[in-house]
């Protein structure tokens, strides 16, 4: 017959079966306790951790058998038919058992403030009929012998030698090593460091299920990580293969305040290190100061002080009433050796319960005390506070009491809260304390209608989150990569490596780094101590690989590269070389990117491929620059304008060159129009060049040579040219040499491309050479009535894409002067419809807007069109095409760039010819115009003759001084050279050339539609 469990013993019958096994930690006690109760018909253990609890119950079902085996804790109940032997934690033990074997494990947790009064109850009072072990430290052996009369005790040695090894930085720490921190914040950082420097750590914390801390220790345990980051929860009798532990931190909190750890806690946790006989190793890490030569002393020889007390509180309760119940628990002991436990969760919470008026209503007699008792048994594993706990604790006993039950309604809305396994690691966490409390009510026998099936809802909710938890935490604290190879390299295996198709490196399966081109970038994850063997299992794969690419690259296509936008080659898309300054521009120099593994002949094929490759690429696209600098079938000066312009990679300032350029006769000149040079009034350039393809490449080139590639505008300036924009904003940061080797002049704020100024010269240069023939025939758009200047239109602003001051600088930079002058005309009449100006009033700065219509409807042809490359030139039309504006009316007859602009049909009006036609009937208006007139070359003296401003080309009238002009309409002097006799002028008197003019080309354009204006004005 049973003793009741609620009847102490008398201290003269507690020796009865007992025996103390004390000694320090690696001593076997937990094993000959196994072995003590397998050696029974029945045993009972009982265990300080639930997660200890769930160790030794595996063992044991090993070999008992899993009928044979119970396993009981407060959330748990694994209860076969047949169970022989039982394993609890020690507040589980069921007090009513009657078994052959009894152990309690850990017996000097006794003296601990939380818990001691559940293992000193346990101590005194729980035994076995034949076998009675208490296992525990030797501090607890003089209280024991005190308060257990007669106790036999048996010390066991320690298997291995425990040593201290010092202080050292947790990144420095050998293989094997736990480190042991006192909260889950200092977990947490503490693995996280250990992941980006050592490859990853398992994490170990009290609060975990048994499911998920035994996932976590088998990371550990099979050799996946080689660090273990726990809280002193492993010092409870943990069997782990760890060779060295690290202390980072000597203070913890206990509940009820924070204190140093005492040296017998700190033995009991460094005495984890070391296994079976292997020696094991302690110390602290670098945040810690470190030990006493005192305190290592006593931890590496086991010699602690003895415990003072042991904690005790009464288990003897009357339930006959709250009040009695109260009584009973703060009944103080009466033996030396005991002390009376401090206030814990349970009496906290019957405090907070009877507060409530219901409670003490429904808390009437000893079945209702009973269980309200049992109701504050329920743990607290949230944490939140003791009122919340209290009120859960309140809502379970009101059901109990008026229901008979919890309601299963209730009860699946409480689990819904934690049925879920999205968010991160401090979430599942908390939805796991919070199941563990459903799972310890469903672990109740009578609190619900069905507990065995809530029993199973909960643990499979536990275990959902269990696993989500693990794989959260090993996700942040284990580099999955790093725990595999560090596996094979232990097993000193051979390292199996491939290389992917796209140039991913693995190493056993795990990504390592990546083959750029021909350079290896490793994994920054991948450094640490296991780099140089990872890199070596690499290296065969990664050479070979690298030697079947440089094959590959030189026998590839043109197609297959591409120069990048920072100078880089690439080659199907991965930088293989890149392009540095050369001593010409023209000829840059390559630099493999390239490691190590690329050496020999391979290195040589890839070098010479993409030496021939940069070749072809500045050959092709810049052609033009390559014709011209070899200078094949050009002589003398034609050679020196040639060398100029390739150094002004393609575009040569005419004004720079304006005395050489003159000195060219016609075959010079055509020798080098052949090279795909264009003699404008401005630019002497290559139009070929100014395409986005060689303009990018010239850009890029200049830049290596003069800056560098990062430098301001490089990349946007030909893009924009690229885009088709004749002009831009000029950028003060950029330099303006760049907007030249791009294409395009600068002009005052805005820089134009150099074709749209030779355009815009087309444009101008008829306006100012037309000539007054007749008082009936209105001068064209743009033309002012006298002759000798012009105003400005909307076909040129819509060409530059600017109006206004932005234009008006843009002229005056070129050389041309502005006149304001007042001019009367009629006033304009009333437009139709209101607010609708007329023709006469829209201003030049709208010209931008109607660009687009300007052209399509400009008469005026391009100079693609007009004068092509191609066209052979006579050469008596030539004209020197001088710097300056103002030659150009000395020109009119003929440019190397010039584009007839004269339209077939005389346009209407503008300003300057309304101004000077004589007045209508009606009111007149005095109006202000703007009159652009060709500025004087500052570098021709004024007094030069005309043959020397024409040159000695062999034109007409060479060597002649020509007589004043008669005058024209109007009385004004007639400008623009020879006189016309008659209104016919130089048509009349044109001398015989000594070559046919071309009939296509821009001159003859030219001649025609002056001798058809000049016959409308015969007419």
């Amino acid at each position: 017959m049973p003793r009741p469990h609620n009847m102490p013993l008398p201290p003269a019958a507690r020796s009865k079966t007992v025996t103390a096994v004390l000694g320090p930690t690696n001593t076997g006690k937990t094993h000959l306790a196994i072995e003590r109760m397998l050696a029974q018909k029945s045993g009972l253990i009982g265990l300080p951790l639930r997660l200890l609890a769930r160790e030794v119950y595996g063992r044991i079902a090993e070999r008992a058998g899993a009928d044979a085996v119970a396993l009981i804790t407060g959330e748990e109940k694994i209860l076969p038919k047949s169970a022989r032997f039982y394993v609890s934690t020690v507040e589980a033990m069921p007090l009513d058992l009657d078994t052959e074997f009894v152990a309690i494990d850990e017996v000097q947790l006794a003296g601990d403030l939380d818990r001691g009064h559940v293992f000193t109850d346990r101590i005194l009072n729980l035994r076995g009929r034949s076998e009675t072990l208490l296992l525990g430290a030797a501090t607890v052996r003089p209280l024991l012998e005190k308060l257990i009369p007669g106790l036999n005790v048996v010390t066991r040695p320690r298997m291995s030698v425990l040593a201290y090894a010092g202080q050292k930085k947790v990144s420095r720490l050998p293989p094997r090593s736990a480190i042991v921190a006192f909260s889950s914040d200092e977990v947490y950082g503490i693995a996280e460091l250990i992941r980006r420097q050592r490859g990853g750590a398992a994490v170990v914390l009290g609060s975990l299920s048994p499911r998920t801390r035994n996932a976590q220790v088998e990371l550990f345990q099979n050799g996946d990580v080689e660090h273990l980051v726990a809280t002193d929860a492993i010092g409870m009798g943990l069997n782990l293969d760890v060779d060295h532990i690290a202390f980072a931190g000597n203070r913890k909190y206990d509940g009820y305040q924070y204190r140093q750890l005492t040296a017998a806690e700190m033995g009991q946790i460094a005495g984890r290190a070391g296994r079976h006989t292997r020696d094991g190793t302690f110390g602290v890490t670098g945040r810690v100061d470190p030990l006493d030569d005192d305190l290592v002393e006593q931890i590496e020889n086991h010699h602690f002080g003895a415990l003072k007390v042991l904690q005790w509180r009464n288990s003897h309760l009357d339930f006959s009433s709250t009040t009695a119940l109260r009584r009973t628990l703060d009944r103080p002991p009466n033996e030396d050796g005991l002390a009376r436990a401090p206030i814990s969760e349970d009496i906290t919470a019957l405090e907070n319960l009877l507060r409530d008026s219901l409670i003490q209503d429904l808390a009437k007699g000893q079945k209702a005390v009973e269980l309200l008792w049992d109701v504050c048994q329920v743990p607290d594993y949230r944490k939140i506070a003791p009122a919340n706990h209290a009120e859960l604790l309140n809502t379970i006993y009101t059901h109990l009491m008026q229901d008979g039950a919890i309601a299963d309604d209730w009860f699946t809305r409480q689990l819904a809260f934690a049925d879920r396994t999205d968010g991160d690691i401090d979430t599942l966490a908390n939805r796991i304390a919070h199941i563990r409390t459903w799972t310890f009510v469903a672990n109740r026998p009578d609190w619900l209608a069905d507990p065995a099936h809530w029993q199973g809802v909960t643990r499979d909710i536990e275990d959902r989150l269990s696993d989500a938890l693990h794989d959260r935490l090993t996700q942040r604290f284990v580099d999955r990569r790093t725990s595999v190879l560090m596996r094979r390299l232990r097993e000193n295996a051979m390292l199996e490596a491939e290389i992917t198709s796209s140039g991913d490196v693995l190493v056993e399966g795990q990504h390592i780094g990546n083959l750029l081109g021909f350079r290896f970038a490793p994994d920054s994850s991948a450094e640490g101590q296991d780099e140089k063997a990872v890199r070596a299992a690499a290296q065969k794969a990664l050479t070979t690989e690298i030697e079947n690419r440089a094959d590959r690259l030189s026998r590839s296509e043109n197609g297959d590269f591409i120069l990048a936008s920072d100078g880089s080659i690439r080659w199907r898309g991965e930088a293989v070389a890149k392009l540095t300054a050369g001593e010409d521009v023209l000829s840059p120099t390559v630099l493999l990117l390239a490691d190590e593994h690329l050496t020999g002949p391979a290195r040589d094929k890839v070098q010479e491929r993409i030496n021939l490759w940069v070749r072809s690429q500045v050959e092709t696209l810049l052609k033009p620059l390559t014709d011209l600098k070899a200078a094949e079938g050009l002589a003398g000066l034609a050679r020196g304008i040639a060398f100029r312009i390739v150094e002004g990679l393609g575009v040569l300032e005419r004004q720079e060159a304006a005395d050489e350029i003159r000195q060219l006769d016609q075959d010079m000149r055509a020798s080098l129009r052949k090279l795909g040079v264009r003699f404008g009034a401005y630019n002497i350039y290559v139009p070929a060049l100014l395409k986005p393809a060689p303009s990018q490449l010239l850009a890029q080139l200049w830049a290596l040579k003069h800056g560098s590639l990062d430098m301001d505008g490089l990349s946007e300036l030909p893009q924009l040219s690229a885009s088709g924009r004749t002009s831009i904003p000029v950028d003060p940061t950029i330099d303006k040499a760049l907007y030249k080797v791009v294409g395009f002049r600068v002009c005052g704020p805005r820089a134009v491309r150099i074709d749209i100024l030779e355009r815009l010269a087309d444009l101008i240069r008829p306006l100012i050479a037309w000539k007054p023939l007749d008082a009936e025939v209105s001068p064209p758009d743009g033309a002012i009535a006298e002759g000798g200047g012009f105003t400005v239109t909307v076909a040129m602003t819509s060409l530059l894409g600017c109006a206004g001051e932005d234009f008006s600088a843009v002229l005056k930079s070129l050389g041309y002067r502005l006149e304001n002058r007042e001019v009367q005309r009629p006033a304009a009449p009333k437009a139709e419809e209101p607010g609708q100006p007329t023709e006469a009033e829209v201003p030049a700065e709208a010209a931008p807007e109607n660009a687009e219509a300007a052209g399509e409807t400009s008469e005026t042809p391009s100079a693609e069109s007009a004068s092509p490359e191609t066209t052979a030139e006579p050469a008596p039309v030539e004209a020197e095409a001088p710097v300056e504006a103002g030659a150009e009316v000395e020109a009119v007859t003929g440019t190397e760039s010039a584009e007839p602009a004269a339209e077939a049909e005389a346009a209407p009006t503008q300003e300057a010819s309304a101004a000077e036609a004589p007045a209508e009937a009606g009111e007149m208006e005095t109006v202000t115009i703007e009159i652009w007139r060709p500025g004087r070359s500052d570098r021709r003296p004024r007094g030069r003759s005309q043959d020397n401003r024409r040159g000695a080309e062999g034109r007409k009238g060479a060597g002649q001084k020509r007589p004043a002009g008669p005058k024209g309409k109007g009385g004004k002097p007639q400008r623009g050279g020879k006189p016309f006799e008659g209104g016919q002028g130089r048509r009349d008197k044109a001398p015989q050339r000594d070559k046919p003019i071309d009939p296509d080309s821009p001159f003859a354009a030219l001649m025609a539609l002056k001798t058809d204006m000049d016959n409308k004005g015969k007419k």
